[in-house]
């Protein structure tokens, strides 16, 4: 019987895949047998996660890139199409976020936040929209956060972005159908990333957290890669317009 759980032969493109959750859904996807295409704004990032994926026997491209920035977003493109005519899985991961109450937001961290995690998603998405057409099967997948699913002790405009994509990810998996191409998104919790070393060294806080969890831990970037793997691979070929909660189970209780 043919082994599904792979993808030989098949391209991906990671957003702020050099760090964190996007770094370890880069390796979980060129274990699987992908070529993949790491983005980031920081060229000498982008180098070494290229050539410890080169170093490991994979295949991968590596992009300098803003995805805030309409020009760097077409050059994505370009570099796709030029290198490979085709792209199989796009994974949308970058994220960030301002802790602060709604009252303190400047109007500028305010649009930031939007335009990195809502408007550089939507825009991608439509962006590679032909290429993805073009693979005859095709996946995507946005990386959210619990937090577009219930109130967290966080930013407002990062909950709001989150939950937009949750809709996104909705109606793009209905519109997209037809062209076989399968959208579906994973909600992590706490993660052990660099985006939120400094708060979890708070023990009260992290305490907090831990309380709400079942799991009574902090998940790993290898976790969350694993569910977004998941989503590409053939196996998940019947599932379109799902959000999965990565969570240890935190959803079921809520802050």
């Amino acid at each position: 019987m043919e082994n599904k759980w792979n993808l030989n032969n098949k391209t991906a493109l990671i957003t702020g895949s050099t760090k964190g959750i996007g770094k370890a859904v880069a390796e979980e996807l060129a274990s699987l047998g992908a070529t993949v295409y790491i983005v980031s704004r920081n060229p000498k990032d982008v180098d070494d996660q290229v050539n410890n994926l080169k170093d490991q026997g994979r295949q991968a491209f590596g992009i300098c890139a803003d995805v805030t920035k309409p020009e760097d977003r077409e050059m994505m493109v370009q570099t796709v199409k030029e290198n490979s005519g085709v792209l199989h899985i796009l994974v949308n991961n970058v994220g960030t976020n301002i802790r602060k109450k709604v009252v303190e937001y400047t109007e500028e961290e305010y649009y930031s936040i939007f335009n990195t995690n809502m408007h550089a998603n939507f825009m991608l998405s439509r962006m590679f929209h032909p290429l993805l057409k073009q693979a005859g099967e095709a996946a995507v997948v946005s990386v959210l956060s619990v937090a577009g699913l219930t109130h967290l002790k966080t930013g407002a405009p990062y909950g709001m972005t989150k939950a937009a994509l949750v809709q996104l990810t909705k109606n793009l998996a209905v519109e997209w159908a037809g062209d076989h191409i399968r959208v579906n998104a994973v909600a992590p919790w706490y993660t052990q990333t660099p985006l939120v070393a400094a708060l979890l060294e708070d023990k009260e806080y992290l305490e907090a957290v831990l309380s709400r969890t079942p799991m009574n831990r902090i998940a790993e970037p290898e976790e969350v890669a694993s569910a977004v793997a998941f989503f590409c691979m053939p196996p998940s070929s019947y599932i379109t317009g799902q959000t999965l909660a990565v969570d240890g189970g935190f959803t079921i209780n809520g802050f």
